[in-house]
């Protein structure tokens, strides 16, 4: 950077002797002969000294770019590669780049949380402070650590030491947040890395995914057991009942069927869940509390929701508590009771997971909507 500073001095005192060379043409000619020799020192200054090193500072440029190059490379591969779990913020939370062991421990996948918020992995309860924590580190208060929950930590899942850091990348506009994220609870260690060989980036040779293949035949089982249940019932009001057993506990953790009856009104049908007081209180909930549910009867469309932010989306119990945080609820699946014909929608059947359990998938959406089409041709049979 010096150099480049004194060639630029010496390159701007060689552009002034040049323009004060060039008032020389209005001498007369018998006193141009000191400014042409002096013209003629200029132009060897220029050729023998300033391109000279001119040539050399570009060379140096570009190996510094090179090497620049080379070194985010490595920093690229060395934080892909990190077996801890390393998250890079804005100030609002949101993920600007994440690694695949933060994937793996948040429970998504890497390319799925950059964009999205952090807090949405995280248990409601937790999503505050470290919102703010983040937000205060961002405006360069000092590094932060606190102990945030996943979903479902209440149950048996992790709890997580999550250490923020301010970072100034010279690139970078606004200051960027490191977070580090471990296992705090029982018998964790920091930085521990599982026991055994690394997964390897690249496979040569393709193995078949089984997992795929095992959830699609639990869905063609899922679809042939509803079937089953609906062509066993005598009457509509069976109906609700009979599907919201074989969905509940295999499928998901809660199962809400809601009817839609004359004049627009929606009534609760059935509710099947782990019993206790939040149970009977949903069972007792006006079903219009619940925004996915009118989205799906007034206007027919499917919601999958992943780690909802909204504590409001599933309504309040009678003490004023939102149950989508009673319930711990990570996933939503709400799809109209709807025949694919012209006549209305019949009601909504909403199915919860909770806990650390798997979220909902497209493919479970898929075929959850094809029981519903199954109940809403069941129910105008009947």
């Amino acid at each position: 950077m010096a150099q480049a500073e004194e060639f630029g001095t010496e390159l701007a005192d060689f552009r002034r002797r040049v323009e004060e060379l060039r008032s020389a043409r209005a001498l007369p000619e018998s006193d141009r002969l000191p400014a042409l020799e002096a013209a003629l020192l200029e132009l060897r200054y220029a050729a023998e000294v300033l391109w000279p090193r001119c040539e050399e500072l570009t060379a140096e440029r570009d190996r510094g770019g090179r090497e620049e190059h080379h070194e985010h490379r490595l920093l690229r591969t060395l934080f892909q590669r990190l077996p801890v779990a390393v998250a890079l913020l804005d100030r609002d939370a949101v993920v600007r780049r994440c690694n695949p062991a933060a994937g793996r421990l948040l429970g998504v996948r890497a390319g799925y949380a950059t964009g999205r918020a952090l807090t949405g992995s995280l248990a409601h309860e937790s999503r505050a402070a470290f919102r703010s924590q983040v937000a205060a580190v961002a405006r360069g208060e000092g590094d932060r650590g606190l102990t945030v929950r996943l979903p479902g930590s209440r149950q048996g899942g992790a709890t997580l030491r999550a250490t923020l850091t301010a970072l100034h990348p010279p690139h970078e506009p606004g200051t960027i947040v490191l977070a580090v994220l471990q296992p705090a609870g029982p018998g964790a260690q920091a930085g521990a890395v599982p026991a055994g060989p690394l997964p390897a980036a690249e496979s040569r040779t393709p193995r078949p995914d089984l997992s795929e293949a095992a959830r699609g035949a639990e869905l063609m089982d899922l679809l042939d057991g509803t079937t089953t249940a609906l062509l066993a019932a005598d009457s509509p009001k069976e109906v609700p009942q009979r599907v919201a057993e074989v969905l509940y506990g295999r499928f998901a953790d809660w199962v809400v069927v809601d009817a839609a009856v004359p004049g627009g009104a929606l009534r609760r049908a059935a509710v099947l869940a782990p019993a206790g007081r939040l149970r009977d209180a949903v069972a007792e909930q006006d079903p219009s509390s619940w925004p996915p549910v009118v989205e799906a009867v007034r206007h027919g469309g499917t919601s999958l929701r992943v780690r909802p932010e909204d504590p409001g989306l599933l309504g309040r119990d009678a003490a004023g508590a939102p149950v989508l945080v009673r319930a711990e609820v990570g996933s939503l699946l709400c799809v109209p009771l709807s025949d694919g014909a012209k006549g209305p929608v019949l009601g909504a059947l909403t199915l919860l997971r909770t806990g650390g359990r798997r979220a909902f998938e497209l493919a479970e959406a898929g075929a959850v909507e094809r029981i519903a089409r199954h109940v809403a041709l069941a129910l105008r049979g009947l």
